[in-house]
């Protein structure tokens, strides 16, 4: 635990840089981006989309600078861990992992959004 704690304090030092006072308002706004995908994920309700989700909050979020990058790692990182020892499949969390770091590293989340997904979406 406190590994992690040490790894997310320098992922934030190292994160920030120069543009320290853009690093809170960005991180909030990628948190804020993690859970409109999440909400949008709940409100579709679409069979196989959760990897379509998970790439669009990461993606949507690591747009909005260094900030964003730092809280969708944390966010998705995070949300496996618990995931992972409740039992989830690991080939399923590993599928989760890698279409989070499809949307933080920009690319297209298209590539894993489901025939008829809504176009709202």
């Amino acid at each position: 635990m406190k590994l992690l704690l040490a790894g997310l304090v320098l992922t934030l030092i190292v994160g920030a840089q120069a543009q320290w006072y853009h690093f809170p308002g960005e991180a909030a706004r990628g948190a804020r981006d993690m859970w409109r995908a999440y909400g949008d994920m709940k409100d579709a309700n679409w069979k196989n989309s959760d990897k379509y989700f998970h790439a669009r909050g990461n993606y949507d979020a690591a747009r909005r600078g260094p900030g964003g990058r730092w809280a969708a790692t944390v966010i998705s990182d995070g949300r496996e861990m618990v995931q992972g020892s409740s039992g989830r499949g690991h080939e399923d969390s590993a599928a989760d992992q890698e279409a989070n770091r499809w949307g933080r590293n920009g690319g297209d989340p298209n590539r894993f959004r489901p025939q008829g997904l809504p176009k709202n979406y």
